[in-house]
């Protein structure tokens, strides 16, 4: 049974019930015999109690992952992916490995290898119904990131982005636009927060280059950043912004769902910056809007009065913002960090990312996907 699956969830919450039931039911027999030795008694008790701890853990563990999409399968929990490890496709351009039609267009499982960094992703990537008809267009793009270590299946599942999408296009709300939805953590367990490392995974220049220059060789994709938005929540929402801001000659507009704005260093990152300030003033997006020139990117930031962690850090961003940057904010009056914010906030967020982006007139060459 899969990780997220409902079976499996049921499973363990049935055996976490049917346990603390047998402990009530049997707990007086465990007291043990009179005369009997005590040390027995208390083992059996015990042992009782931590297996009905585990299995209620357990059972939690999976409802809380099933809600926030830490782990999409057991390979993601256990860091066997194969999907996530980096592969060299030499030759090879963007494969196709599934396509299905959905509502409004066309859904493709790919492959993004990265020819200059040596990194290799999988991506979902969502074709209105405009491209399937016009074979001579070129077509904005968004690329979607998740949270870490997320599942880009979750930007399909738990925010419904294509058919957010497919609605705007419908509703002659957003131009077409191309969607790629993907999670940050190319190299899982690792969590690189979207970090060129020095010695290490290049996924600041694997976003910015290889994802960008795979798309526009196998789809009618424009190539210019007023072409490119991104959009992320959390650890997504921060490599939003620090994908835009570092790179504007790649995207031109970014949305951020409860991101932050300072490189988070833990257990999960391992030492992202080798010792070297440079590298991590780079990724420090207050440091970049207090020194640096600002870019002529629009960003926006969402956040809640209540509930979310980075309310004040939100605000302290938004007044560090000078021209030629522009910066626009929703807030919310309550909301927590997870998917029903974001999904409160996307029916704005969404089109605000689609109407930030242009794609230019004339004919597209044919695109050169490969398939699987």
């Amino acid at each position: 049974m899969g990780l997220t699956s409902l079976p499996l969830q049921l499973m363990a919450a049935v055996l976490a019930i049917g346990a603390l039931t047998a402990t009530v039911w049997m707990w007086p027999r465990l007291a043990g015999r009179p005369g009997g030795r005590r040390w027995t008694a208390v083992l059996a008790r015990t042992g009782v109690l931590a297996g009905d701890q585990l299995l209620t853990l357990a059972a939690l563990g999976l409802l809380v992952n099933n809600y926030f999409g830490f782990y999409g399968s057991w390979d993601d929990l256990l860091g066997t992916d194969p999907g996530t490890a980096a592969i060299t496709i030499a030759g090879q351009g963007l494969q196709v490995l599934d396509s299905h039609a959905v509502r409004g267009g066309r859904i493709e499982q790919v492959i993004m290898p990265g020819p200059t960094t040596h990194l290799s992703e999988q991506a979902y990537v969502f074709l209105p119904a405009a491209y399937l008809r016009d074979q001579r267009r070129r077509f904005p793009a968004i690329l979607a990131l998740t949270g870490y270590p997320g599942d880009p299946r979750n930007l399909m599942t738990r925010l419904d982005l294509p058919g957010r999408l497919a609605t705007a296009i419908s509703r002659h709300q957003v131009p077409p636009a191309v969607l790629v939805m993907m999670r940050p953590s190319v190299v899982l367990p690792r969590d690189t927060e979207c970090v060129d490392v020095p010695g290490g995974p290049q996924v600041q220049k694997y976003f910015a280059d290889d994802v960008r220059r795979d798309m526009t060789t196998a789809y009618r994709v424009a190539p210019g950043a007023e072409s490119w938005g991104i959009i992320g929540g959390s650890t997504g929402g921060d490599c939003a912004l620090k994908l835009a801001m570092t790179h504007p000659q790649a995207f031109s507009a970014a949305v951020s769902l409860s991101g932050y704005y300072e490189t988070i260093i833990d257990g999960t990152t391992g030492d992202l910056f080798g010792g070297q300030q440079a590298v991590e003033h780079d990724n420090d997006l207050m440091w970049r809007l207090a020194t640096l020139p600002a870019p002529a990117v629009s960003v926006l930031v969402t956040s809640s009065r209540k509930g979310e962690s980075d309310y004040r850090s939100t605000r302290a961003f938004l007044a560090a913002v000078k021209p030629p940057m522009q910066a626009s904010s929703l807030i919310l009056p309550s909301g927590g960090h997870n998917f029903n914010t974001w999904n409160r906030e996307l029916p704005q967020a969404l089109p605000w990312l689609a109407q930030q982006l242009h794609a230019p007139g004339g004919a597209a060459p044919a695109a050169t996907a490969t398939p699987g």
